[in-house]
């Protein structure tokens, strides 16, 4: 986390938010690892990395939920024990299998298999986790077989792109019509450019249609796993905000929303 934080402080952030992943029940294998984060060393690193860079950046505590039906009970446990200051929640499972592997796609045509996703992330949001924004909600495209060939080749193919979405749009609206009607909000995720979409996570349409609902809480976040890839395409961000209708993002202190101006 320090290299982390000083890469931020290298690109003269003000503040930052850590938001390791917590994904309980995560099916681990041989060749796949568990998500599963030790919270008090955690809170003690952020604690006396808070002291140690107090003069030069704030630093925030957050976590990523990984949620489904099988672990809300760890989950709300966990954000009613430790004083976290912003929490996401998170579909990275469908039926048990995370579909960056590609046995997810192998029982499944791409329509179905993205509409399950869908389908699974409505599932979750209506569980009644304890979460503020819900994370990267089009996860899934990133991974079809067929988005996989395109960046393999380094192609960004906006019409494949646009098709996905519209088969599942309806979906989506009934998932962002749900989140807002709970008071949760949702995040704009650069890493979509990183992953070579063109586009952030989820997709411009989704953010206009999100605030065109009545959407208001919107986090930034680069989904970085690696200092090199923290705030990857941020500069981008104002632009896409605006033109999809949006004048303020939102920064969490506290499991409270501050509106910033953009």
């Amino acid at each position: 986390m320090e290299e982390m934080l000083k890469a931020a402080i290298d690109k003269r952030f003000t503040s930052i938010c850590f938001t390791d992943h917590m994904d309980y029940n995560f099916p681990s294998e041989s060749d796949t690892p568990e998500f599963l984060l030790d919270i008090k060393p955690y809170f003690e690193e952020l604690e006396r990395l808070s002291e140690k860079y107090s003069d030069s950046i704030k630093i925030r505590k957050g976590i990523e939920l990984g949620l489904k039906k099988d672990c809300l009970d760890k989950c709300l446990s966990l954000t009613k024990k430790y004083p976290f200051d912003f929490v996401i929640g998170s579909t990275h499972l469908v039926d048990n299998i995370d579909p960056y592997y590609d046995i997810f796609w192998e029982g499944t045509d791409e329509k179905n298999g993205i509409l399950r996703y869908y389908e699974t992330t409505l599932e979750n949001v209506n569980l009644g986790a304890d979460f503020d924004v819900y994370g990267h909600i089009d996860y899934i495209i990133r991974y079809t077989p067929k988005m996989k060939q395109l960046k393999a080749k380094g192609i960004v193919d906006d019409s494949y792109i646009d098709r996905l979405l519209k088969d599942s749009m309806e979906i989506i609206e009934e998932i962002l019509k749900t989140l807002i009607s709970n008071g949760k909000g949702i995040e704009i995720n650069t890493a979509g450019f990183k992953y070579g979409l063109g586009h952030p996570n989820p997709h411009e349409k989704v953010l206009k249609l999100y605030h065109e609902l009545g959407g208001e809480i919107i986090t930034i976040g680069s989904d970085a796993h690696e200092c090199k890839h923290l705030a990857y395409d941020f500069e981008k961000v104002p632009e896409i905000l605006k033109n999809c209708g949006f004048r303020y993002y939102s920064e969490f202190t506290g499991r409270k929303a501050a509106m910033v101006k953009i």
